[in-house]
């Protein structure tokens, strides 16, 4: 087992990353659904400077989430583990990032849209979100694809996991179920996010659980011939 600065700086990246997501989306005092409505413009300015910072935290838990898998990559992509462990972490890092990028939709017109909203009237505020519409429909293809790619990815790091046993095999197998689960609730049933919350949930576990595997265990690269 390798046991090293490299693995917990990668362990600690996995963690912090659980951390920043859940938290953050934990402790905001309000969530935006699928699209965003009216109403939610008058929630967030209950409290709004609180509400940024942990949408804040909550992207750059995306973000810690890809230095993390770039992280366990770095120690791994050697012969033979690369050839499911690179493709694997590209695709999580893809889908990760698009989620980002998804996320600061929310975050920047969640922000702007009270300014652009308050003291208008209701036909005033109805034409803005009119002209949000298409941008948010947009976004909600960003959201399904980085959840469909991130769990390609998962799907092979898994599979990588497994064959060689580079971290516990039940945590591998896990690994392989989550993606799973991800790409058949997105392709299966693509227009009720609620359904996909869990999802959501179970990975900040499965983040967390890969951060104490490999701050305890470290990573296993055995040698073996390619």
């Amino acid at each position: 087992m390798k046991k090293d600065f490299e693995t917990k700086f990668t362990a600690w990246a996995f963690i912090f990353a659980a951390i920043l997501l859940w938290g953050g989306w934990a402790l905001s005092p309000h969530h935006i659904g699928e699209y965003i409505v009216a109403s939610d413009f008058t929630a967030i300015n209950e409290d709004l400077w609180f509400w940024i910072w942990m949408f804040r935290f909550h992207i750059f838990g995306w973000v810690t989430m890809a230095i993390a898998i770039f992280a366990l990559l770095s120690i791994t992509a050697k012969r033979p583990y690369r050839v499911l462990l690179l493709p694997g972490a590209g695709m999580v890092v893809i889908g990760t990032m698009t989620l980002a990028i998804a996320s600061a939709f929310y975050y920047n017109f969640g922000a702007w849209g009270i300014g652009q909203t308050m003291g208008k009237s209701a036909a005033e505020i109805q034409q803005f979100m009119d002209n949000i519409l298409f941008t948010n429909q947009y976004v909600t293809c960003f959201v399904r694809f980085g959840r469909i790619f991130s769990g390609v990815g998962l799907v092979l790091l898994g599979f990588g996991f497994v064959k060689w046993k580079i971290i516990n095999p039940l945590l591998g197998w896990f690994t392989v179920l989550l993606g799973l689960a991800a790409m058949a609730i997105i392709m299966g049933i693509p227009d009720n996010f609620e359904i996909y919350k869990p999802v959501f949930h179970v990975k900040v576990i499965w983040l967390a659980m890969m951060g104490v595997a490999i701050l305890l265990k470290g990573v296993n690269l055995p040698e073996t011939k390619s």
